[in-house]
Formats: C-alpha cells, structure tokens, sequence
C-alpha cells in the first residue's frame, strides 16, 4: 500500500481505545443500538487523502455514498470540492433548493414522471441540476412532461461508457451503464441535443468502475492483483485517449462546464486526464471495508455501527440483535458487514448477518457478556445510512477520549427515501 501522507490515526495506533470510545460515548449520551457512529478524525484523515491523491483536481461529492445531507453540506462547501454527484432526481432538486448546493449532476438518468414534472416546475433546481442522458429516449421523457415552450431549458450532461472493450467487444471491463461508447455515437447523441429547442448540453460523465472499483491488493490474491493492475493501467490509457477525443470534439460544438469522471479508487488516475474538471468520490469518505484492498490507499474506518449482545447461546457464541446490513452487489461474503471490535469474531456460515439477529463465534466472544456492544465496518458507505435515521457524530479530545458531538439525521431520518 502506498502510505498516505496524512498522520496515523487513533483507528490504528490505539484500537481498542478507538472502538472501545464509541461504546463509552454513546452509553455516555445514552444513545441505544443499533447506532450509527462518525468519528470526525477518521472522516477528517479521509477528506485530507482524497484531497492529497485528487492532486488539485476538485471533488465531486457522490451522495449515494452518503446519504448525511448535513455532512454533504459541509464537505461541498470547504475548498477543493465542486458540487454533487446525485442519485436520485428527487434527491437532487432537494439538494439545491433546500441545502442551496448550486451544482447537482445527475450521476444516473431518470424517467420517472413525477419527479420531473416537479423539477421542471421549480426554478431554482431547473439552474441548479444537470440531468444525465445517454439517449434521444431521455428527452423524448422530459418533452413528454412539458414541451419546450411551456418549461425552462433544461440542462443535460452525456454519459460516456468508460468500460474497456477488447476483441471488437466480445470482452467487455466495466459497469453496464451507457450505449454512448465511442466518438461517433457521442457526437451524434450531443448533436440531437444541441439542435433540439429547450436542452443545454453542458457535460459529460463518465465512471471507470473497473478501476475506480476494483480492488487489486486482495489477500491471499496475488496472481489476480497483478492481473487486476494491467487491466488498470490498460483501461486508465485506453479511457484518457477516448474521453479527450470526445469531450474535444463536443467542445466544438457546445460550451461544457461539466466533465466528470473517476470515483474512490481511481482518484490519481483520473487526475491526470487533463480533460476532466472534477472527479467523483463518495465511499471514500467513510471509508467501508470494501475499500481496504486496495495498494495505492487504505481509508479509516470513519463511520461504523454497534450491536448489542442479547444472547449467549454457547460458550464461544455470542448473538446481536440486528446486523442483516448487506451490501448491494453480487451476493458474496465482502457484500457482509465486518465484524471489527472485538477482535477474532466471525459469522456463523449457515446464518451469517441475519434480518434480526447474528450470531458469532470466535476467540472475540471472550468475556462478552449480555447488553455489551460488537462493532461492525460497513460494505459501502451510503447503504448503511438506509438503515438508521440517525448517525451519532463523534469528537475526540487531544487524548482521544470520545464523546457523542451531535445527532445527525440521516436522509431516512429527515422523512426521504428515494432509491
């Protein structure tokens, strides 16, 4: 792993000090399980390493990874960041017109009709949110909605496949996402667009999942982490050719403001694409545990969650109510919440993190006892924030002693659930 230029923190000089003050703090506040926890430091250690590998170029907050409308507030705000990549079109009119960010791109297209009959009727959100398109179908949506001449001009942003092909396509590297994969096609797209009465075309996007993505320092993987890191490099020159081609050519014939690219793990890559104007980042921030395999940088462990025991069903066994926190993705075990605090506890593999309760064994369950707390990492950040409505905001003083700062309501928590 490359080290990070910012300070060691309390997370690994001291862990049983670091995980071990979340239950003090909260029991202190008399905060109840389960309960969301946010470590300033840690999420101040992983603002500073975005900023450092980001190498200049501003960072656009993904909400998805999130979903804490007062910590994406904040972060917007602070030097180095440039608006928001959001999820949702709801999200995002509410994102500008109630927490005043005035840059909102759509990181996904949407064709729900009610969301945009209300954002086309809200003047504020219409000069504020840059939807994203990858189809004519998409504005035939918003036309479908309102005509021209009876709504604002909309803003609209191309999403451009940064997935790798190979073979004349038979080998494809990357999300499925958009059709618009080549020159041609994206020409052709940004064509219709600018000809087309009541749109703006005004960026492009473009996410490079099998980097930004990817982890390629994997335990007990070697082999496959050398082959994930030439596919890496490979795909990061094969983009940065492309995407200049492309955000050139439709400069030609349209003022962009807007090309975003990258997220999480490919911030030094995508840094160096003279083309783009900022970069997507989002899990970084609170740093899940699927972001641990990666060489080039190891986040903090900033937000995390505790379960009380309630049973002991055996010795070398202990139960928490709660824990069925899964990721979205494949099914597979990286998809589960980590049990982190104490050590040496592991999932019982007919069970695993249940609806409403979880089971664990292992060496950790050592002097646990019924109404003690287990803490767990999350796999992704923003999914996780889905399952409380609040998140207890954690100060350290200078010794490193915890107390409970704020409660923080999270997008649940203030009465929204977009997706």
């Amino acid at each position: 792993m490359t080290p990070s230029a910012t300070p060691m923190g309390l997370w690994e000089r001291d862990p049983r000090r670091y995980w071990a003050g979340f239950t003090e703090a909260l029991t202190a506040a008399g905060v109840d399980s389960p309960a969301l926890v946010l470590d300033t430091s840690a999420l101040e250690h992983n603002v500073a390493d975005l900023l450092r590998r980001a190498g200049g170029v501003p960072i656009r907050l993904a909400s998805k990874s999130l979903r804490v409308r007062s910590v994406i507030a904040d972060l917007v705000a602070r030097p180095g960041f440039a608006g928001v990549l959001a999820y949702d079109l709801d999200e995002a009119r509410w994102l500008a017109t109630e927490s005043g960010i005035t840059d909102v791109l759509m990181g996904y297209p949407t064709v729900r009709a009610s969301a945009i009959g209300e954002f086309l009727a809200d003047d504020i959100a219409t000069t504020r949110v840059t939807l994203l398109v990858d189809s004519v179908a998409h504005l035939d949506a918003i036309d479908a909605i309102a005509a021209p001449g009876s709504r604002p001009a909309v803003r609209v942003a191309i999403d451009l496949d940064a997935s790798l092909r190979l073979l004349g396509g038979r080998v494809h590297l990357g999300v499925r996402r958009s059709p618009i994969h080549d020159l041609d096609a994206a020409l052709a797209l940004g064509r219709s667009i600018i000809e087309r009465p009541g749109f703006d075309l005004v960026g492009v996007m473009s996410y490079e999942a099998q980097v930004a993505g990817v982890g390629d320092d994997v335990p007990g993987k070697h082999a496959k982490n050398g082959a994930v890191r030439l596919m890496q490099r490979a795909s990061m020159a094969e983009i940065r050719r492309r995407r200049g081609r492309v955000v050139a050519a439709l400069r030609d014939i349209a003022p962009l403001e807007i090309v975003n690219a990258g997220g999480t793990g490919s911030l030094e890559a995508t840094s160096r694409d003279t083309s783009v104007t900022d970069i997507a980042a989002g899990s970084g921030f609170f740093g899940g545990h699927l972001f641990d395999t990666y060489h080039r940088f190891r986040p903090a462990p900033a937000l995390a969650f505790g379960l009380d025991v309630v049973r002991i069903p055996a010795p070398g066994f202990v139960t928490c109510a709660g824990g069925g926190w899964i990721a979205s993705g494949p099914p597979a075990p990286d998809r589960l919440p980590r049990p982190v605090w104490p050590r040496d506890l592991h999932y019982v593999a007919t069970e695993a993190a249940g609806e409403v309760q979880t089971p664990l064994h292992g060496s950790g369950t050592e002097g646990l006892r019924i109404g003690d707390r287990v803490w767990f990492r999350h796999t992704k950040s923003g999914e996780v924030c889905e399952r409380s409505s609040r998140v207890a905001r954690i100060a350290r003083t200078a010794d490193g002693t915890a107390r409970v700062d704020e409660l923080l309501p999270t997008y649940r928590g203030e009465g929204k659930c977009f997706l």
